[in-house]
């Protein structure tokens, strides 16, 4: 399926609407329809939350992953449960690589150390309002010992890390228990890939980034 050419776009007007720790931006603009000719003027607003990435922490040797559960205001704010079960994810600083941005997560929130890495796909969370560009990953780990509360304290964060068998963490997000795309996308992926991976990973290096 297509769609118009982004240069079938025409910006009329864009400002910043808010500038705090994140900035969201006012668009005017109209673009091309599908029966031809163009929608009228129209009012929007972007969230501009750039670009971040998303790794599923797993151990081929123990058949484990690593996962996160912490609290997330827009989850309450949405009226769900606040404390969500995730993959680590975070926001690309300066000139990082997505890799950078892994590793350094993962040292952060779940205090381990990321050997390899198996892309997934770069994904928008949420295109109809926020610019986010997320770039999943399975991140290679020793799981051994893992576990614990990590975060950076006065970042405010409270991060609960657990070892989990890979099916029961499968399981949960096949049963609706991980509603952040954060933690599902790459759970769902490894259910659809865990043979195909644990067999290359356990038989050399994976893909490093």
């Amino acid at each position: 399926m297509t769609g118009p050419e982004e240069a079938d776009i025409e910006i009329l007007r864009r400002e910043a609407a808010f500038q705090g720790y994140f900035r969201i931006d006012a668009y005017t603009l109209r673009h091309r329809t599908y029966a031809g000719g163009w929608t009228p003027e129209i009012d929007l607003e972007v969230f501009e939350r750039g670009r971040t990435v998303a790794v599923l922490p797993y151990d081929p040797e123990r058949d484990t992953v690593v996962l996160i559960e912490q609290f997330r205001v827009g989850a309450h704010a949405a009226g769900l449960e606040p404390w969500l079960i995730e993959a680590v994810a975070g926001t690309r600083e300066g000139d990082e690589s997505a890799g950078e941005t892994v590793r350094r997560e993962v040292l952060e929130e779940a205090g381990c150390e990321v050997a390899d890495l198996e892309p997934i796909g770069e994904f928008l969370l949420s295109p109809g309002a926020c610019s986010e560009s997320c770039a999943m990953f399975i991140g290679r780990v020793d799981s051994d010992g893992v576990g614990g509360i990590h975060g950076i304290a006065h970042e405010g964060e409270d991060i609960r890390v657990e070892t989990v068998p890979a099916a029961e963490a499968i399981e949960l997000v096949l049963s609706g228990k991980v509603p952040s795309a954060y933690g599902a996308i790459p759970l769902l992926w490894l259910a659809a890939n865990r043979e195909d991976l644990r067999r290359r990973w356990l038989q050399g290096p994976g893909i490093s980034g």
